[in-house]
């Protein structure tokens, strides 16, 4: 199966809540209605679109309408798909590309606990190793000793290298220790991974504001990329989460998992338009491979077709 496929069958929850009921809607209808105008708002805002990104594709289509723009089902779901594709591309094109040739780039992960942060990291650095760059990668969530032994774990599974801390030593020594390793032993990349403790909000930015500057002590730079895990499962949680961690730190993108678990897909917009983040990685199911690199065009493709 190639990723196309991957991703049409990750989506699928999604895809039917919204476009079974949209076909539905138009059932006995040759042309757009507002009835069936209404019928999409609804399936929209069900499927987690969020309510700016709907009326943005309601006024799209209203707009085909008074014009006579093209007024099938046909036309409609290309209205819809022009302005997923303006939101998402206008988000990823604000983003500036680090130099991915300064070695090593240090990649700090962020986010809640459960939302999928060490999967997330053990995707990542098989992806990587697999292609052909050393990878290393830093335990630093010294609060939670699962955290640890999960990555561990995937370490091991993925055949990489791993900085571990002890359980309640200070995060930042054990981050500093792993650019240490990177520079010293030439890895390519490092992910190293944080506490996601938002409910001691204070604690958390002191904590992040501290890794970031001993690794700029270190590196002579700020980590290359931060990145946010959501699960795309929270819905609206997902986006309060981010923008919790909007105020604590800068963001350079989102890992958005568990497409494929979710009938509510449609968050990847409203994320994308309400934050001005760019989606870098998406996960849409349990295998190794199945943390893919965000293609805005396939997305919207397998989302629509």
């Amino acid at each position: 199966m190639n990723n196309l496929e991957k991703l049409k069958l990750g989506l699928q929850k999604t895809k039917n809540k919204l476009f079974t009921g949209l076909t539905e809607a138009f059932t006995g209808r040759a042309i757009i209605d507002e009835e069936v105008i209404s019928r999409l708002e609804e399936l929209l805002i069900s499927a987690d679109v969020g309510i700016d990104t709907t009326e943005q594709i309601i006024e799209s289509a209203r707009y085909n309408l008074i014009n006579n723009n093209g007024r099938d089902e046909a036309s409609l779901k290309k209205s819809i798909f022009d302005e997923f594709k303006k939101i998402l591309e206008s988000t990823n094109n604000n983003y500036v590309n680090k130099k991915e040739h300064v070695k090593p780039i240090i990649n700090l992960i962020v986010g809640v606990n459960g939302v999928g942060k060490t999967t997330s990291i053990g995707k990542l650095a098989y992806l990587d190793k697999k292609d052909g760059k050393k990878v290393l990668i830093c335990a630093a969530d010294t609060f939670r000793a699962a955290a640890t032994e999960q990555l561990d774990i995937w370490a091991n599974r993925v055949n990489v290298d791993i900085i571990k801390g002890d359980i309640g030593a200070d995060p930042s020594s054990v981050a500093y220790k792993a650019v240490e390793k990177s520079i010293s032993e030439k890895y390519d990349i490092t992910y190293i991974d944080t506490a996601g403790r938002l409910h001691t909000k204070n604690n958390l930015m002191e904590e992040l504001g501290k890794i970031k500057r001993v690794i700029e002590k270190k590196l002579l730079r700020a980590p290359d990329n931060t990145y946010l895990v959501l699960d795309s499962t929270n819905g609206q949680n997902a986006l309060t989460q981010a923008n919790e961690f909007k105020k604590v730190t800068y963001l350079d993108g989102i890992i958005l998992t568990k497409l494929d678990g979710t009938s509510k897909g449609g968050i990847i917009f409203q994320i994308a338009k309400t934050l001005n983040i760019p989606i870098k990685y998406i996960g849409i199911g349990e295998g190794l491979e199945d943390l893919q690199q965000f293609d805005p065009d396939s997305f919207i493709n397998a989302f629509l077709n």
